[in-house]
């Protein structure tokens, strides 16, 4: 495939790299290449630890990282710290992302790696994600992107791999489920975690926890929406919500759709 020898050549150009791995497919595929273009020894996997990684995203990615033998360390980017990200405007990834930039640029230089790379894909360049502008001003490396990789040519190249993740849903940094303009606490999104972690252990997939004071609005996929006809499910679902802390348990009749609290007029 020309596109992975792109990024792979993109990768081989770096010398040694430092990849953001956040535990979803797209970061699993970049560290898979890394490790190809360049030997395990010259790779190193960080996991921004926050209270917005889903729990699953965290474990996945020590799995992941243990499967390809890569040296993985988690670190606190400190993005609460920061009152612009807690005070949630539309530019609330940004500062997520300067925040975990500032990070990993001080780990890559301690290391002596040759850069920082992160896995965005030719799909997010549509979407609203003001993340990359900050991935820009630190100069991050995206070899997937660059290299015009879209996501199914990155469930096919996981696939290739091995990797157990390759269908593994869309994952979000657990801040995208808190309105713009309502502030994100480490309470909130413990009580997000919580909600989103029941409803999976009940076989739900493709699942957003979305906060709306003390409602949730559940955003299911067309298999959960299904399953929640079922009085029985639907009774199991009110329950793990709200002991999670919401009072009361609302369905999304529109079912999951990315960026459904993006700022207006910015959906995908």
């Amino acid at each position: 495939m020309a596109k992975k020898q792109k990024a792979l050549d993109e990768l081989r150009g770096a010398g040694s790299v430092l990849v953001a791995f956040s535990g979803g497919v797209d970061s699993a595929v970049l560290l898979a290449l890394a490790v190809e273009a360049l030997g395990r020894d010259r790779v190193l996997a960080v996991t921004g630890r926050s209270a917005s990684l889903p729990p699953q995203d965290r474990s996945d990615a020590g799995e992941i990282a243990e499967s390809l033998r890569v040296s993985h360390q988690e670190v606190d980017p400190g993005e609460m710290d920061r009152p612009e990200y807690r005070a949630n405007a539309g530019d609330r990834c940004y500062h997520c992302r300067a925040a975990l930039f500032d990070a990993l640029d001080r780990i890559a230089a301690d290391r002596g790696l040759g850069a920082v790379a992160f896995g965005a894909i030719a799909d997010d360049q549509g979407d609203f994600r003001p993340g990359m502008r900050a991935a820009a001003e630190h100069r991050v490396l995206a070899p997937l992107l660059e290299a015009g990789l879209t996501k199914e040519d990155v469930r096919a190249l996981a696939a290739g791999a091995g990797l157990r993740i390759k269908d593994k849903p869309a994952s979000a940094c657990l801040s995208s489920r808190i309105p713009v303009g309502i502030e994100v606490t480490t309470e909130r999104l413990g009580q997000i975690a919580r909600a989103e972690t029941a409803l999976q252990d009940l076989g739900f997939g493709q699942v957003r926890v979305r906060y709306h004071g003390e409602v949730a609005r559940l955003e299911l996929d067309p298999l959960g929406d299904r399953r929640i006809a079922d009085p029985e499910v639907r009774r199991r679902v009110v329950d793990v919500v709200k002991a999670a802390g919401f009072r009361f348990v609302a369905l999304d009749l529109e079912g999951y759709r990315t960026g459904s609290l993006n700022p207006k007029g910015r959906l995908r």
